[in-house]
């Protein structure tokens, strides 16, 4: 929410949407397009890949800016696996300011959308 908000605050245009799809285009960020292919590798099972990715990135971006891409690309991770572990549901004002984003990017497909009841339920 905070990418989206802090964008529309700066008056960029951004377009989410490519965290879903790996189209090449940037959505509006800067090296959008290199970063979701390294998260996508970061995730992934290669190790190879991860690395060919880490490599591209890390030049692209510089030694600072890598270690903060790698530090969120972590946080997130470990926040998102312990709140699903736990059963955390999303928080009711998160959960109405985010609804039509979490519809947009189709993310009631994952299992841990469970945790998150429709709108008004909670």
């Amino acid at each position: 929410m905070l990418l989206r908000v802090s964008g529309e605050t700066e008056g960029a245009e951004l377009d989410l949407a490519n965290i879903n799809v790996n189209s090449g285009a940037d959505g509006g960020v800067a090296h959008g397009a290199a970063l979701v292919v390294f998260v996508d590798a970061a995730m992934g099972g290669d190790p190879a890949e991860t690395q060919r990715q880490r490599s591209s990135l890390r030049g692209l971006l510089g030694d600072p800016a890598f270690v903060d891409t790698c530090a969120v690309i972590g946080a997130f991770n470990v926040v998102d696996r312990i709140a699903d572990a736990t059963g955390i549901p999303l928080d009711g004002f998160l959960q109405a300011g985010t609804e039509n984003l979490r519809r947009e990017l189709g993310l009631a497909r994952f299992a841990s959308a469970a945790n998150t009841p429709a709108a008004g339920t909670s």
